[in-house]
């Protein structure tokens, strides 16, 4: 390739890669036309709403395990009890699934069987504190969802553990 057929791809790629980057920016102002408050984003969803399954997201914390476990943890024990108060006086949440999920350590097939274990011990729990296992359901994501990304103990310690979700 010659220089000037060089200069002239070089150019090309300059020239779509400033139009793509002009064609990402927003400035997050309203426009006249944009009177609703639509963000852009498909995925959005208005929180000023107070769905049900947004107000479960902001009580029902989640609970961690240690390394290789489904053993709950003592820590875990007072957030288990304020999930299970709040599970029981919410009747409106219907069905809340416990997640479990694990760091990236192990194979699929493990994590997956191990998720699924957290899970199983966080629903028990819960059913012992009085919650109608009609309420509850479990599902394990193993490592497909981790909470903190690295490859070490100060992310592994976020993704060991129980999320909740509320399905109406």
């Amino acid at each position: 390739m010659d220089r000037s057929s060089m200069a002239r791809w070089m150019t090309i790629a300059a020239a779509a890669l400033a139009i793509s980057v002009a064609g990402c920016s927003s400035t997050g102002k309203k426009t006249e036309t944009d009177q609703t408050g639509a963000t852009g984003s498909e995925f959005h969803e208005d929180s000023s709403a107070g769905s049900a399954s947004s107000q479960a997201s902001r009580i029902l914390q989640p609970v961690y395990f240690d390394f290789d476990s489904f053993v709950i943890r003592s820590d875990a024990k007072p957030t288990l009890m304020a999930n299970g108060k709040a599970i029981q006086d919410n009747t409106k949440w219907g069905v809340v699934t416990c997640e479990g999920h694990t760091d990236e350590r192990g194979s699929e097939e493990y994590n997956l069987a191990l998720g699924e274990r957290r899970a199983n011990s966080v629903k028990r729990y819960l059913v012992d504190l009085g919650v109608p296992s009609a309420r509850l359901a479990t599902v394990s994501f193993g490592e497909a969802k981790p909470r903190a990304m690295g490859h070490d103990e100060s992310a592994w310690r976020y993704n060991r553990r129980v999320d909740f979700t509320v399905v109406n």
